[in-house]
């Protein structure tokens, strides 16, 4: 039996709901036919959005929107993308396909989508092409209030008021596709740019993130906060880090996302538990420069990576979306959870028809994958309160493969509620656990569950075929929960105590 050990008098931290965040580049399908379809199209829209696409988000409670990029963010141009779309400047997406731009997505769409949602904005500038004075301008235009040139600009584009800019990247993966940069030079050009990316608004700061690691390069960790506080200042709010889970298995080329066997499915696992590690290292390096973790960690690129669907542009990094994916984004969102001390924000990459998609589309048709219910199960944690919790677990998997057969985190909502999210990653064996408060006794519990066979996932044809049920088994009794968890779950455990 493995026990899960709870102390509801000892409080970790805030979860942030930015750690629930998403992110939407110019990539594939993406933006064009997953959100936006244009306001001419018979696809139901209000303002070229996606209405489908635009309540399903909204369910799962989207608390921030990272856009336009990714590797096209430094090669993007905003003053491209403002004005009449007509006249708007055709481009071509080198990254991604080869395909063209042409730029009807702009600054005031996403402000528009981000304003259906009712999330937060975080906007990543170009830093690898663009120069101090367009990302400048770019701040001034949508974040000044009164006479300016670019406010006057974006007036005559339509919108008087000022929009909320919540964060502002400078730059993005400058160590690869943003421009091939070493640390320190990296860092010599965040302190200059971040110096004009100007708060013009002392009311609604704008949040500056730093380019952070590629996965294990703690060499650029160091190096940026050496050359960004070498006078003991950091200028930078958050600090990103980009990890993707890719299962590499000697010997085989092809990873697929749902034609793969056991073996591949506790690798991506052990690959995915690798973020632990990551989060501790990086943050031990950040601990000596801000030792009052004022700088948050912000892994705004995370999930899995396959080779793309048969039949589909290799550019564009379309893929499907099995429990192994729910599996993946459940361990994930437990240790954003348990870290909410240093990591401030994460968004999955991407929100739609792009890796481990939480939508997929096809023309007018829609569907939700097992990881928008991952992300559905996991929002009443967004704005609680981390509580103290352990798991004595066995190990399961196969041959090098061994991982915990349970992950889980617990937080207590506003409204008193405790909630639970767990994983079981074993395929063979469900999971009697026993659940004991420090503190307390469970008065009532309710339960609901994501689970099924490892490549089980929703198609056009059966879009249903992967959803949340309820979960029942629970027995309750003095400061203890017992109940017994289906292989290859993740599930969600609310309860109220007295």
């Amino acid at each position: 039996m493995a026990r899960i050990y709870v102390n509801p008098n000892v409080k970790k931290g805030r979860i942030n709901p930015e750690l629930q965040g998403h992110f939407s580049e110019h990539l594939g399908r993406c933006i064009y036919e997953g959100i936006y379809v244009g306001e001419d199209s018979d696809i139901p829209n209000v303002n070229g959005m996606r209405r489908d696409v635009v309540e399903a988000l909204k369910e799962i409670r989207v608390p921030v929107l990272r856009w336009p990029g990714g590797c096209f963010a430094d090669e993007y141009h905003w003053k491209d993308g403002i004005g009449p779309k007509s006249s708007r400047k055709k481009m071509i997406n080198t990254h991604w396909g080869g395909v063209v731009e042409d730029n009807s997505f702009g600054t005031h769409e996403f402000m528009e989508l981000c304003r259906q949602l009712g999330c937060k904005t975080y906007v990543n500038g170009n830093v690898g092409s663009g120069t101090v004075r367009e990302m400048s301008e770019w701040v001034e235009y949508m974040t000044f209030r009164g006479v300016s040139p670019m406010a006057d600009l974006r007036g005559e584009n339509g919108h008087e008021e000022p929009w909320t800019v919540d964060y502002f990247g400078v730059g993005n993966e400058n160590w690869g596709c943003g421009g091939n940069m070493r640390p320190q030079y990296y860092g010599d050009l965040y302190r200059r740019y971040q110096t004009y990316i100007r708060n013009y608004d002392s009311e609604r700061p704008v949040r500056k993130i730093a380019c952070g690691a590629n996965g294990e390069d703690y060499d650029w960790t160091e190096k940026v906060l050496e050359t960004t506080f070498d006078h003991g200042h950091g200028y930078m709010d958050g600090l990103s880090l980009h990890y993707y889970t890719t299962p590499r298995i000697s010997g085989r080329q092809k990873v697929s996302a749902l034609d793969f066997d056991r073996e591949e499915y506790y690798c991506t696992l052990k690959a995915t538990l690798k973020m632990e590690e990551l989060i501790r290292r990086h943050g031990a390096i950040m601990d000596r420069f801000d030792p009052g973790k004022k700088i948050g960690m912000i892994i705004d690129e995370w999930g899995t990576w396959y080779d793309v669907e048969p039949g589909t542009n290799p550019g564009f990094l379309y893929q499907q979306n099995s429990m192994r994916d729910a599996l993946v984004a459940g361990i994930n969102l437990n240790l954003f959870n348990k870290h909410c001390d240093r990591v401030k924000m994460a968004n999955i990459a991407q929100m739609v028809n792009v890796l481990q998609a939480v939508i997929l589309t096809e023309g007018e048709k829609m569907l939700k994958t097992p990881t928008w219910h991952v992300f559905h199960l996991y929002r009443h944690h967004q704005g609680a309160e981390l509580l103290e919790s352990s798991v004595e677990t066995r190990e399961v998997g196969t041959g090098e493969y061994k991982v915990p057969g349970l992950t889980e985190s617990v937080s207590r909502s506003g409204d008193g509620r405790i909630h639970m999210t767990l994983t079981n990653l074993s395929l063979d064996s469900a999971e009697d656990v026993e659940c004991i408060f420090a503190d307390g006794r469970v008065k009532s519990a309710e339960g609901t569950i994501l689970t099924g066979d490892m490549r089980a996932h929703n198609t056009f044809e059966e879009p249903d075929a992967v959803r949340e049920k309820p979960f029942t088994g629970l027995a309750a009794g003095e400061n203890k929960l017992r109940f017994t968890v289906p292989p290859c779950s993740v599930l969600h455990l609310e309860m109220e105590m007295i």
